[in-house]
């Protein structure tokens, strides 16, 4: 597994919006529009990704083997049958796992050099 961990690190660092493309697949398979509502929705609408950008993220996570399109599809009455499905991917998820163990990282020297704000209790 090891092998697998440093291939995954040298891919990083993500973008911002690829790493958020990810996580949004890291629970569930997902359309585009389903990706770009969930990353609204758990950033409490900080990160709003155009559609333009969603959509050139899955094109290059998808040519980098980090996602997958879905061949199977919901039930018709559930569908669209213009919506494409995607999966995280094993290596997606090796990725996306080394990216966020560097950012912990990087949030540990940032407590370590108190610059992060700490939350008052009332």
């Amino acid at each position: 597994m090891a092998a697998s961990q440093g291939n995954s690190e040298s891919y990083g660092p993500l973008t911002p919006a690829m790493f958020h493309v990810l996580l949004a697949l890291a629970d569930d398979d997902l359309h585009g529009y389903a990706i770009f509502k969930e990353v609204d929705l758990r950033t409490g609408g900080k990160v709003q990704l155009s559609t333009g950008t969603l959509y050139g993220i899955i094109k290059r996570l998808l040519a980098d083997g980090l996602i997958a399109e879905l061949r199977t599809r919901p039930a018709a009455a559930q569908d669209d049958e213009r919506r494409r499905y995607y999966r995280l991917t094993t290596r997606g998820r090796e990725v996306a796992a080394a990216e966020a163990e560097r950012m912990n990282e990087m949030v540990s020297i940032a407590k370590a050099k108190n610059l992060l704000k700490k939350l008052r209790t009332a």
